[in-house]
């Protein structure tokens, strides 16, 4: 019996586009850096607008972890946290080896977030409800933990940023070189200086997080444009 295939057409494909796994996997991870930032804000802020006694001017979304239904901010920290991870892990596969402590900053902050997460803010300012209205008179040990992880997650997002801007304009992409620059001095300037200017220091707070989330989701959308496309 003789076969029918001819010596030039045999079934396997000829010339088949070959797939970068790698190069797919770095582009999935660049995708939680634009993900965690909305996703953070739209659960924080759907329970501040459902939770009674949480108010804008007043309130951080962490203090939502606390009272009946906390433990959704507390998964909120948690997840954003790794999505953070994750995108800190995907700039370090595109920036190097330009710059891997954009990554490593990134990556300390995401694991201030989970931190954050297991140790709440206290209570504060009348949230939850039944809470005395006004700044609290004494921190607990878990309230400084929440604290001092919050202080350094923003400082090292504002670094990564500042390091950023330098490995961009080192890659000749002087737009978001610029970007990374205001945002990083944005970020430190609400944060720190927000916190110093007494009864609207919450306002810091916001602008802080708000441009951090911005910076992150810009970034990350480059990032992925830029890194190598998996359909090689």
């Amino acid at each position: 019996m003789t076969s029918n295939v001819s010596a030039g057409t045999t079934p396997r494909a000829v010339n088949a586009p070959g797939f970068d796994r790698g190069a797919a996997v770095t582009r999935s991870l660049l995708g939680y850096g634009v993900l965690a930032g909305p996703f953070y804000l739209v659960v924080g802020l759907i329970q501040a607008f459902v939770r009674d006694g949480f108010s804008f001017a007043r309130h951080p979304l962490s203090v939502l972890a606390n009272g009946p239904g906390g433990w959704v901010q507390t998964a909120n920290f948690t997840l954003t946290g790794l999505m953070v991870l994750a995108a800190a892990v995907g700039f370090g596969r595109v920036l190097r080896p330009t710059s891997r402590a954009t990554a490593w900053f990134l990556g300390v902050f995401g694991a201030s977030m989970i931190v954050a997460a297991f140790f709440p803010a206290d209570p504060v300012d009348g949230f939850p409800v039944g809470t005395p209205v006004g700044p609290p008179t004494s921190i607990s040990t878990t309230g400084l933990i929440h604290f001092i992880a919050g202080a350094i997650g923003f400082i090292a997002l504002g670094i990564s940023s500042l390091v950023a801007a330098r490995a961009m304009s080192r890659r000749g992409e002087r737009l978001f070189a610029r970007i990374s620059l205001a945002s990083g001095l944005g970020v430190l300037i609400a944060f720190f200086g927000g916190g110093a200017v007494g009864a609207i220091g919450i306002l810091g707070i916001w602008l802080a997080v708000v441009i951090g989330w911005a910076w992150l989701a810009t970034i990350s959308v480059h990032l992925y444009r830029v890194a190598p496309d998996p359909r090689c």
